[in-house]
């Protein structure tokens, strides 16, 4: 409790100073609980539930004329595995701007960029993966990271420029609730009889050229937004093992990437590539660090009738040095293609006025033979009050792919939430 009081001090010292003495803060939040459990019985985690607990988030904002504070905080009382409480700081920063061209925003932030619905090429900024797969709100599948953002703004178009000075990884399912395949094991595994397979891998070390630095130029071509990316920094997931130690760890990663979304044919389109630099591995002759890759995706979307919208995505990964990653791999596992698929579609219903919102989004890849699906149906029903129920759905022959590692995983879950 000393601490909350202490987060809850300094946030209203900060407000004060950012705010002149008539300026006019505003105060807002939501209190929600969220109650999951998991469809697959044979599960190796430690507990049935993927989620039971109650949150509270408080939210401060001011604009004044030449600066702007923001502020997020989350409490939380999660039962869902050993009961505990904890409190997260998701937002907390001041944006100016200095003279014409540049602004400036410094603190703990939400970053994100790009073009793709749930499929991420040059938004190279932290995930959290452990609540996007058990029901919490979809703002919580971006995780924080303190970072300083500068952007400049001209005529022919804005550059942004991202340093974050300590690497954010992205969450993942460490085994408490949400079990994984571990590749040391050659099974999926969960903590279910200790923490033999708790997932936590150590970040990069805290120096200052581990740091991440993220660029994005962009204008707009006729009626497309269009954009050119760089990124400095480590692969999100870890990647890469450590022989000698038998720990993964995070691989140097260099980003190259560009994207273009606009209206066309009576709908949305966008279109985004990249290339990844594996640094580690420039010549992909080293089987515990990933291969450097070109991805690339198309994207569409439409309203196709009334309050009912359709959303399409095909996205490619071609792998360099394929033959040598090939020849490197042990028999009896699984061995992905040199060009790996991914389709996905989100469909989206309103009913009732609105007030019912009901959801899918579909992810398959025919060369992993894998998919996972996400339903919910939400239901506004007063102004102040949502209700929503939804599922989490995966599948796959292989334990090794990208969604298949998480195949017994189904879990539904219920939510309500009062805004204030």
């Amino acid at each position: 409790m000393r601490k909350t009081a202490l987060i809850i001090t300094a946030l209203g010292l900060l407000l004060t100073a950012a705010a002149p003495s008539q300026a006019e803060v505003t105060l807002d939040g939501f209190l929600q609980g969220l109650y999951g459990a998991r469809l697959d019985e044979d599960n190796p985690t430690s507990t049935e539930h993927t989620a039971s607990e109650t949150r509270l988030q408080l939210r401060a904002e001011h604009f004044g004329d030449r600066a702007e504070f923001f502020g997020r905080l989350d409490f939380v009382w999660d039962g869902s595995d050993t009961v505990e409480y904890d409190w997260e700081l998701r937002e907390g920063y001041l944006k100016f701007r200095l003279g014409k061209y540049f602004d400036f925003k410094v603190g703990r932030q939400i970053l994100t960029w790009g073009t793709g619905d749930l499929i991420f090429i040059n938004d190279v900024f932290a995930k959290d993966y452990r609540s996007f797969f058990i029901g919490r709100d979809d703002q919580y599948l971006k995780a924080p990271q303190n970072a300083i953002r500068a952007e400049f703004y001209h005529d022919i178009g804005s550059l942004s420029l991202v340093w974050t000075p300590r690497f954010e990884a992205n969450r993942l399912p460490t085994g408490r609730r949400l079990s994984y395949f571990n590749p040391m094991a050659g099974d999926i595994v969960g903590t279910g009889l200790g923490d033999e397979f708790y997932f936590d891998p150590p970040l990069p070390e805290p120096k200052f050229e581990n740091g991440e630095i993220a660029t994005r130029f962009q204008r707009t071509v006729g009626n497309f937004n269009a954009a050119v990316y760089f990124y400095k920094g480590f692969y999100k997931n870890p990647m890469a093992m450590d022989i000698a130690s038998m720990t993964a760890f995070y691989p140097i990663l260099n980003v190259y990437g560009a994207s273009m979304r606009g209206a066309a044919m009576g709908g949305i389109l966008w279109l985004e590539g990249g290339y990844f630099d594996s640094r580690e591995d420039k010549d992909g002759d080293n089987p515990f660090i990933p291969n450097s890759s070109l991805t690339g995706m198309v994207g569409f979307e439409r309203q196709v009738a009334a309050n009912l919208t359709v959303n399409g995505q095909w996205q490619f990964d071609y792998m360099t040095d394929y033959d040598i990653y090939k020849a490197q791999q042990p028999e009896g596992v699984f061995v992905r293609d040199e060009v790996k698929h991914l389709f996905t579609s989100r469909v989206t219903k309103r009913l009732n006025m609105e007030t019912v919102t009901l959801s899918g989004f579909v992810f398959y890849s025919p060369s992993d033979e894998d998919a996972y699906i996400r339903l919910s149906a939400e239901y506004k029903y007063t102004d102040e009050i949502t209700l929503m129920a939804g599922g989490n759905i995966f599948d796959g022959n292989y334990a090794n792919t990208d969604l298949g590692r998480f195949a017994i995983n189904d879990n539904a879950y219920v939510k309500i939430t009062y805004g204030f």
